[in-house]
């Protein structure tokens, strides 16, 4: 697939419009796998990734990659921030305090993702900034030189990202993450439905900062364990300090993987509210229909499987094909919950 702020990004290295010497450290925060990282082929490079589909790619690439790292004294540092403005900034931020006065700072964002303001922020830490726009994205750079940088602003941006109370102190949570400093709605209908006579051991695909499985462990005293899956660590290391008050009392285990590579099992029951983004705003449905059929892997025979999803995206074909019995528990809000049951005979 075409990652248009990838290939932007690296542009001013395959320009010339930066240079690199031959032995140059360079790392890369969030990182992403693609063909135009055929630019730091032979070159020092960390790669740092904290979502798993990515971080799997990278070292399908041949890349090393890091959760992240407290390394510092890179020659170049290249970042791609996020979409969510105060998380853009820490990771800016992160990207300056990682390089080595004398290196240099490379970031790219999409022109509707804020590349404007990534240019004038990039120009407030270093005091200058140097662009290029093509693929409709924007990459800028600028050299690192202490008496050019603006160290207060360094610090509060790096602050920015920080895990912090949300909801009148009643979750922990960090910008950056999905419905960060809200309970999403279409989980909430989801957890509203979920039944008090759940049991035995159960998962929750896409877990988020946790609210789902803590719900669980709230509503159906009878559930023994439950197997956390997801994707972004940063989501995952939040949700093990949501439910830091069950541990001891009940068998939680935090897993950081693409669930639609598969999971383990076999579980009594699973809760999905499935991610229907990747990198990019576009609807994906694959996704969505990955975690079905991850949960009907994962399932014992009878399994129940309880997941909430947008109306309009088409899953009930995915469902009607690997669950014996499909029923729709909701439909409100724009939103739909499905029961669907795993046959006897392993459908």
């Amino acid at each position: 697939m075409s990652d248009p702020a990838l290939e932007t990004l690296m542009l001013p290295l395959e320009t010339g419009a930066v240079e690199l010497s031959p032995n140059a450290k360079v790392l890369f925060l969030r990182a992403r796998a693609g063909r135009a990282l055929d630019a730091l082929k032979g070159v020092d490079t960390l790669c740092v990734q904290s979502f798993a589909p990515d971080r799997d790619a990278l070292q399908k690439s041949g890349f090393k990659v890091e959760a992240e790292t407290g390394e510092t004294g890179f020659d170049a540092v290249l970042v791609l921030p996020g979409r969510q403005r105060q998380e853009a900034r820490a990771q800016l931020a992160n990207a300056v305090a990682k390089a080595k006065d004398g290196g240099i700072v490379i970031a790219c964002a999409p022109n509707t993702e804020g590349a404007k303001t990534l240019e004038s922020d990039l120009d407030e830490l270093l005091g200058g900034a140097e662009k290029l726009t093509k693929n409709k994205c924007r990459a800028v750079w600028e050299t690192v030189r202490a008496d050019h940088l603006n160290e207060g602003l360094l610090k509060e941006w790096l602050a920015l990202d920080a895990p912090r109370p949300v909801l009148d102190g009643a979750w922990v949570s960090r910008p950056g993450i999905f419905a960060w400093d809200r309970i999403d709605p279409a989980s909430k209908l989801l957890a509203g439905l979920l039944p008090d006579t759940l049991k035995g051991k159960g998962a929750d695909l896409g877990a988020g900062f946790g609210y789902l499985t803590r719900t669980v462990f709230e509503k159906a005293p009878k559930v023994a364990a439950m197997d956390l899956y997801e994707a972004e660590k940063r989501a995952l290391d939040l949700a093990e300090q949501n439910l830091g008050s069950f541990k001891g009392k009940r068998a939680l285990t935090g897993i950081w993987s693409d669930v639609t590579r598969g999971i383990e099992g076999p579980y009594d029951f699973i809760v999905s509210n499935p991610p229907f983004h990747q990198a990019g705003k576009a609807d994906r449905a694959d996704v969505g229909q990955g975690f079905i059929r991850a949960a009907a892997q994962g399932l014992r025979p009878g399994g129940e499987f309880f997941m909430v999803a947008n109306r309009h995206l088409p899953y009930e074909h995915t469902l009607s094909e690997v669950f014996a019995n499909v029923a729709m528990l909701a439909d409100e809000g724009g939103y739909k919950v499905i029961r669907a049951v795993k046959g006897k005979g392993g459908r």
